[in-house]
């Protein structure tokens, strides 16, 4: 059974067409990378997954369930990451953690929490509060708050966004050991195309609310005939013509 399936998903806001009858599965276990510029549907389709926005029509099932009748019993098992959504600022790390934690109702909450400190590297934040934080630092942080209860289906947008070079290649090589070890299926908005090209087995390609083209890196390097993935995005976004055949 895949973790997700989208089916003819669709979001109209009065005139505006955000999201455009998408369809999509993403197997248990794998990264999905979901691509476009800005104003493609990406943010609007992560917030329908997350139960935050109601769709205009179509599907949603997560883990088996309908996001329509049943979205409770999967959102215990799901958790969301962004940078650009800020943690309360006068709480400290270890608080806004335990805040979240006592959300997910997570066991061994002080275990938890320390298990996270160790690995992202957090031990000497925990004591400050968040609005004190770097952008770097509230970006590892709000990745420890998406883990805390070791989801099953993890929603990152920009997840290494504001990180130095070694940090971002350190939060990969975690998510992707965190997905081998639990089997967790992760779904990744990113315009890091390097990160995409290394997580992703199939990439998702949006633009003006619809997935315009679809496959592995591998398989739209060939069908661009480039060599990375940043020229077959700007090819999309420009609407330049592809080597390969269409669709």
């Amino acid at each position: 059974m895949d973790a997700i399936t989208v089916t003819d998903l669709t979001k109209r806001y009065d005139k505006v067409l955000a999201v455009d009858a998408i369809a999509f599965a993403a197997p248990r276990g794998a990264t999905i990378g979901l691509l476009g510029g800005n104003g493609a549907g990406k943010t609007t389709t992560i917030a329908m997954l997350l139960g935050l926005l109601l769709p205009t029509a179509g599907h949603i099932r997560v883990l088996g369930h309908d996001m329509a009748k049943d979205r409770f019993a999967a959102l215990a098992r799901m958790n969301f990451s962004s940078p650009y959504i800020a943690l309360p600022a006068r709480l400290t790390v270890e608080e806004n953690l335990r805040v979240y934690g006592h959300l997910y109702n997570v066991e061994r909450m002080d275990r938890r929490i320390a298990e996270l400190a160790e690995e992202l590297d957090l031990g000497a934040l925990l004591d400050r509060p968040a609005g004190q934080l770097s952008a770097g630092q509230k970006t590892r942080v709000a990745l420890a708050k998406a883990l805390i209860n070791t989801p099953d289906v993890l929603l990152l947008d920009e997840p290494t966004a504001s990180l130095d070079p070694d940090t971002g290649d350190l939060v990969r090589t975690w998510l992707e050991r965190y997905r081998t070890r639990t089997g967790c299926t992760i779904l990744l908005a990113s315009h890091n195309m390097a990160e995409v090209e290394r997580m992703c087995s199939l990439v998702l390609m949006m633009k003006q609310g619809r997935i315009v083209d679809r496959g592995s890196p591998d398989e739209l390097l060939a069908r661009y005939g480039r060599d990375d993935m940043e020229e077959v995005f700007l090819d999309i976004a420009r609407d330049r013509k592809h080597a390969g055949p269409a669709r």
